[in-house]
C-alpha cells in the first residue's frame, strides 16, 4: 500500500536513487570516516590498544588451562583401574568430621 502511495507521488525512478545513499561507503567516505576517527579517539588509542592485547593474552591463557585440564581428565581416563589414584581416605576422614 504504501509502495503504490510513493509510486504515485515519486516516480520510481528517482526513489531508487533517494535510497542509493543507503549503500556502503566509497574509498573516500572510509578515508574521512577513519580521520575523524583518529580526531576523535586519538589520545585515548593506545590504552584500547593495551587493554585488546592484555585481553587477549588473558584469553589464550585461560584456554591453554582448559586444554590442560581436558588432557589431564583423558590421560586419567586411560589409566588402568588400579593406577587411578582412589579417594577412599578422604571420604572415610570427612564422613568422621561431620
Amino acid at each position: 500500500m504504501v509502495a503504490t502511495i510513493l509510486s504515485t507521488i515519486v516516480p520510481a525512478n528517482s526513489l531508487t536513487h533517494t535510497l542509493a545513499f543507503l549503500g556502503l561507503p566509497g574509498g573516500a567516505e572510509w578515508i574521512v570516516l577513519l580521520v575523524l576517527g583518529l580526531l576523535l579517539f586519538g589520545r585515548r588509542l593506545p590504552e584500547v590498544g593495551r587493554s585488546i592485547g592484555q585481553s587477549i593474552t588473558q584469553f589464550k591463557k585461560g584456554l591453554k588451562e582448559v586444554e590442560t585440564d581436558v588432557k589431564e581428565s583423558e590421560s586419567q581416563r586411560r589409566l588402568p583401574a588400579d593406577q587411578i589414584p582412589q579417594g577412599g581416605e578422604q571420604s572415610r576422614e570427612r564422613s568422621q568430621t561431620h
